[in-house]
């Protein structure tokens, strides 16, 4: 049965390949994006959030089948804090009334193995308390003492929490919606092709994130997993962050961990 599921980021990378994936099965998709999309709007601000939201409503007539929120940013400022965390919390906020309409609601958020790494507690705390002034501000001060590479795990760690506590409450699996992460390790895609240009950033990127198993990812790789977390199969997996990492967490952290 065709199902119509809204998709974040399908402008490019990992958004855009899922959405490909999705209509080549029979799916309508919802794209949402700055640009080139069903639905233009910017999610890095309250304003874009709600556009977002009104605009894929109003197209899907009320119900989804499934929304995965795919796009994200990674800088040293505070704009990840803004986009891959309240962006995508009001995405699947905003939207979870419509999903809970449908017979079979999925749901999927794309986090990052750089969650594992070090965040900045203050700015985490504060995305998960939902206040976005204090996290803005955290991030400010993260990134004024020259430690804005923290912004971008703080976002995806916030993210992932966010995830694991909403997955189970009446809303989500109340609702029957099964609410689940894919956190990629690093994946060719635009956002990502500078630091391959890098021969200095290149070797930071794969100290920090070793794949022994089949090194880099193509965004289909990603894309394929979030297909199946969203499809009518996963009836039973909930909160979970699934790693398509090429073995990077389990290097990094070990088999204590799991």
């Amino acid at each position: 049965m065709a199902r119509t599921i809204a998709v974040s980021g399908t402008a490019s990378g990992i958004g855009r390949t899922l959405a490909g994936l999705l209509r080549e099965q029979g799916d309508t998709v919802i794209g949402v994006d700055l640009r080139d999309a069903d639905v233009c709007a910017d999610l890095g601000g309250a304003e874009g959030r709600s556009r977002a939201v009104a605009r894929v409503l109003n197209l899907c007539g009320g119900t989804l089948d499934a929304v995965v929120a795919c796009a994200g940013v990674s800088d040293f400022t505070d704009l990840p804090v803004k986009v891959n965390y309240f962006g995508v919390v009001a995405l699947m906020e905003g939207l979870r009334p419509a999903l809970a309409r449908a017979e079979a609601p999925r749901a999927a958020v794309v986090g990052s193995i750089a969650g594992t790494h070090p965040v900045d507690d203050a700015t985490v705390r504060a995305c998960l308390a939902g206040d976005e002034p204090a996290a803005l501000e955290a991030a400010a001060k993260v990134v004024a003492a020259g430690a804005g590479g923290r912004t971008y795990p703080s976002s995806k760690a916030a993210l992932a929490r966010w995830m694991r506590r909403a997955c189970v409450t009446a809303g989500w699996a109340g609702e029957g919606i099964p609410l689940n992460a894919v956190a990629p390790g690093v994946v060719r895609t635009p956002m990502s092709a500078p630091l391959f240009e890098d021969e200095a950033m290149l070797k930071v990127m794969n100290e920090a994130v070793p794949m022994p198993l089949n090194g880099y990812a193509g965004p289909e790789v990603i894309a394929e997993a979030l297909r199946w977390l969203v499809s009518p199969a996963n009836t039973h997996m909930t909160g979970q962050v699934v790693y398509v990492d090429g073995g990077a967490e389990a290097t990094l952290r070990g088999p204590d961990m799991f």
